[in-house]
Parts: C-alpha cells; sequence; structure tokens
C-alpha cells in the first residue's frame, strides 16, 4: 500500500513541476512581444496577458496542487495563450 501512495505522490509532484514549467514559459514568453504585436493579432492586451499568466504563476507556486480549481483556471489560461495567442504573435513578428 505504501508503494502506490509513494507512486501518486511522486506523479502528483511530476505534475506539478510539468504545470509550473509551463506557466512560467508562457509568462515569460508574453514579456517578449510588444504592446503593438497583442493589439495587432486582436488579441488581448499585453498588460492583461501579463497579469493573469503572473498570477498564474504565484498561484502555482503559493497554493501548490495542481488540482485546486483556481489553479485549473490559470493553467487553461496559460494553454489557451500557448495554443492561440502566441501563435498569432509568431506570425506577425517572423523575420
Amino acid at each position: 500500500m505504501l508503494h502506490v501512495l509513494q507512486a501518486q505522490s511522486t506523479v502528483m509532484t511530476v505534475v506539478m513541476l510539468v504545470l509550473l514549467a509551463v506557466k512560467l514559459f508562457a509568462f515569460v514568453s508574453s514579456l517578449l512581444y510588444s504592446g503593438e504585436a497583442y493589439n495587432a493579432a486582436n488579441k488581448l492586451t499585453k498588460p492583461a496577458w501579463t497579469i493573469i499568466l503572473g498570477l498564474g504563476l504565484a498561484v502555482q507556486v503559493v497554493f501548490g496542487g495542481p488540482l485546486n480549481i483556481i489553479n485549473l483556471v490559470f493553467t487553461i489560461a496559460a494553454f489557451v495563450y500557448l495554443a492561440d495567442v502566441r501563435p498569432a504573435l509568431n506570425s506577425l513578428t517572423r523575420r
């Protein structure tokens, strides 16, 4: 029984670290694009995305657990940024 609990704890730790890495990557990525690029891509403004992703990162660090409802909301926001906003910004700034 102890091995099952250790495996579950290990899996949750790995999931938490992966989600932390995703949120950190999304936050840093949001800082790299100009405010004009966000407007040109017809997305939320740079300050809005930076605040959303920064808060998500802070919540992950402070509250931990990936199954917390607030954490889930910010995780979804990070994935939306990476799947929708970042590609749109990338397509505008390619050289």
